[in-house]
C-alpha cells in the first residue's frame, strides 16, 4: 500500500473515569495501520506485559508500542525516583518523535495521569502539541486531563462509567483489560 501522509494532524484527547481510553487509541491505531499510516504509541506508567504489547509487535513496523513504567502500581502521591525517571524518558522520547515526524499517528497513552499528578511537566507537553509537524495527529489519553490540554485539543472524548463488572466482583482479565 503507498502511504500518503495525513493532510493535517490533530489533536485528540481520551478522558474521564470509564473503561476504553486507551482500548479507543488502540481502535484508532489498528485503523490507521490498516490505511497504510505509521503509529507509534507510548505508555506512561505502564511496565507490565500486556496484550497491545504482544499484537502491536504482529504490526511492527507499521506500528511500535514502547512501555515506560514498572510492573507494579506507581504511588501517584509520592512516585518513586525510577517513576519519575520513567515518565521523563518517556516524555522525552515522545517530543524527539513527534518532532521528528516520522510517524503519522504518535499515541501518548496514560499521559494525562502523568500530567495530573505532576511527574510530567504541562508545559514541555502543550509546547510539543503546539510546534508538531502539521501532519501528525496525537491522542493523549488517562483519566484527568487538564483543562489545558482539553483547550488546545481538536475532539475531547470523556469515558464516563455507567456500570462495570469491576463492582461485581470479577477481576481484571488478560486480553480484555490488559
Amino acid at each position: 500500500m503507498t502511504k500518503k501522509p495525513l493532510s493535517r494532524g490533530l489533536i485528540q484527547v481520551y478522558t474521564g473515569d470509564g473503561k476504553g481510553k486507551t482500548t479507543c487509541s488502540l481502535g484508532l491505531a489498528l485503523r490507521a495501520v490498516g490505511q497504510g499510516l505509521k503509529v507509534l504509541m507510548l505508555q506512561f506508567l505502564k511496565g507490565r506485559d500486556t496484550g497491545e504489547a504482544q499484537a502491536a509487535a504482529r504490526l511492527a513496523p507499521d506500528m511500535t508500542l514502547r512501555s515506560f513504567g514498572r510492573p507494579v502500581l506507581v504511588n501517584l502521591k509520592s512516585p518513586a525516583p525510577e517513576d519519575l525517571a520513567l515518565a521523563r524518558e518517556a516524555l522525552d522520547l515522545a517530543k524527539e518523535a513527534v518532532r521528528a515526524g516520522e510517524h503519522d499517528l504518535v499515541i501518548l497513552d496514560e499521559i494525562n495521569v502523568a500530567l495530573a499528578y505532576g511527574l510530567i511537566p504541562l508545559e514541555e507537553v502543550l509546547e510539543m502539541l503546539k510546534t508538531r509537524p502539521g501532519w501528525v495527529e496525537v491522542v493523549l489519553t488517562g483519566r484527568q486531563a487538564p483543562p489545558e490540554l482539553i483547550e488546545l485539543a481538536d475532539l475531547v472524548t470523556e469515558m464516563r462509567p455507567l456500570k462495570h463488572y469491576y463492582e461485581a466482583g470479577i477481576p481484571a482479565r488478560r486480553g480484555i483489560e490488559w
